[in-house]
């Protein structure tokens, strides 16, 4: 059909290895009414569907995706079931206390646990790997980030799930460069998105839900006959149209500066041999990151590659998100040299896939959910890279206010709308700026140098 973008056009190795054709499913030809009608087949959307039949399985639910379910983020990602809230514990503590800090983060270690049982309850054989999350210190410069954020977790109450090392015992389980300590967190594990995104949508359509794909969404109408409008028909909804789009809801009115999208590369190696894996170290299959400004990411995959994702191409103007500029970005090589920073012994292996996605970045990191009753219309956005658990949390929240409940005070997430991010050109100008100076806050700090001289402006302008 044209207009849609073929699955192996993106890249992703999730994608190409999801347990599933791919063959789209038919595009809407023709009116319908159903009781609730969802903008969007990614994770967002699937979940809410999900979570809305737990409620009331009776209910009738249609989903309208422009391109195919797992199309954006959900089958881009670096894979992580990630126990952490898009905010850091630090930052949490100090916007909404103690308290609230530390319901939100139980919240994201109890969705993690339920995805996992959600997987085998359905025959989901996403490749769930509950193996916990370790972040390590690769410089001395980065020890003290370690140590807040351990910190920070002890002032929640929740240091028996987590554990500071020494740089012996950080080295002991990952072989990488430079490592000097690390956290690591019990919470937490890897996942095939690919599998989970396309085997939830086949569990919902068991349900009775209708998913229709390569059907783009011209507008919405609200009020006492809320609608999805289409190129192929009117999707009218008795009781609410939900909005589920991420990042892409920037081409949507009403949403274009409550996001930015953001762009994130990932690289994934071939198979490493049983001698590359004793060089790696790193056994146990956790979560993997450092602490640098400018974000990394590695996954080991089930057959035994290693996925390590990183920065993305550069804000574009005014939002832009086209998929040409995902394929052109230089920052593939860029993850190139800093795998093999990591691990020198794998200089010269094989990168099998390569691919880019946008996510989407509220102006203060946090996601928000809101119904409005009235108008019958919600939406759920805003999670910062954190999309695979905190969709769901947001999902189940959403279906809550639709079904005339939800989260109690302990949720800020749930509030009308994201505050605007700044108009362009300041937008871009801004962002440009912030991107440019946290990549020359990591090199100064690789190359052993003091901070730029403008590191804590950026760091102002740049962090929740």
């Amino acid at each position: 059909m044209a207009g849609t973008i073929a699955p192996a056009d993106i890249g992703s190795y999730w994608l190409a290895s999801c347990d599933d054709d791919l063959t789209l499913r038919p595009a809407l030809a023709g009116d319908e009414v159903v009781d609730i009608a969802i903008m969007g087949g990614g994770f967002s959307g699937l979940w809410t569907a999900w979570f809305l039949l737990q409620k009331h399985p009776y209910l009738s639910i249609a989903i309208v995706e422009r391109q195919f379910c797992g199309f954006g983020a959900s089958g881009r990602n670096g894979g992580w079931c990630s126990p952490r809230f898009p905010i850091n514990p630090s930052a949490l503590i100090r916007r909404f206390g103690v308290a609230t800090a530390r319901a939100m983060l139980l919240a994201q270690q109890a969705m993690v646990e339920e995805v996992g049982r959600i997987c085998e309850q359905e025959g989901i054989n996403a490749h769930f790997n509950p193996a916990g999350v370790l972040t390590l210190a690769r410089n001395v410069a980065q020890l003290p980030s370690l140590r807040k954020s351990f910190e920070a977790y002890g002032k929640l109450g929740m240091e028996a799930g987590c554990e500071l090392l020494s740089a012996e015992q950080a080295q002991e389980l990952v072989h990488a460069t430079g490592v000097v300590g690390a956290m690591r967190l019990d919470a937490g594990g890897t996942i095939h998105p690919g599998r989970l995104v396309r085997g939830l949508a086949r569990a919902l359509e068991r349900r009775g839900v209708r998913i229709y794909e390569a059907t783009e969404v011209l507008r919405t109408s609200t009020g006492a006959e809320p609608a999805l409008v289409t190129g192929g028909g009117t999707i009218r909804a008795r009781r609410a149209v939900l909005i589920a789009g991420e990042a892409y809801l920037t081409g949507q009115p009403g949403y274009r500066r409550r996001l930015i999208p953001m762009a994130s590369t990932i690289m994934l190696t071939a198979p490493l041999t049983a001698g590359q894996w004793d060089t790696v170290g790193w056994r146990g299959g956790e979560c993997l990151s450092s602490y640098v400004q400018t974000t990394n990411y590695l996954t080991r995959t089930a057959d035994g590659r290693i996925l390590f994702g990183s920065r993305g191409a550069p804000y574009r103007y005014g939002s832009d998100m086209r998929e040409a500029a995902l394929r052109e970005n230089a920052n593939f090589d860029w993850i190139r040299e800093r795998l093999f920073e990591w691990w020198p012994s794998l200089e010269g292996i094989e990168f099998t896939h390569k691919w880019a996605g946008y996510l989407g970045i509220p102006r203060d990191w946090l996601p928000t959910v809101h119904f409005d009753a009235g108008r019958k219309i919600g939406h759920s956005y805003g999670y910062t890279g954190h999309g695979v658990i905190m969709s769901a949390i947001c999902a189940r929240a959403l279906a809550g206010l639709v079904a005339g409940g939800g989260p109690g005070p302990d949720a800020p997430y749930i509030r009308k709308q994201a505050p605007n991010w700044e108009v362009e050109p300041l937008r871009w100008a801004g962002i440009r700026y912030v991107q440019n100076a946290f990549l020359r806050m990591d090199l100064a700090e690789s190359a052993g140098q003091r901070p730029p001289l403008d590191a804590g402006l950026a760091k102002k302008l740049g962090e929740p």
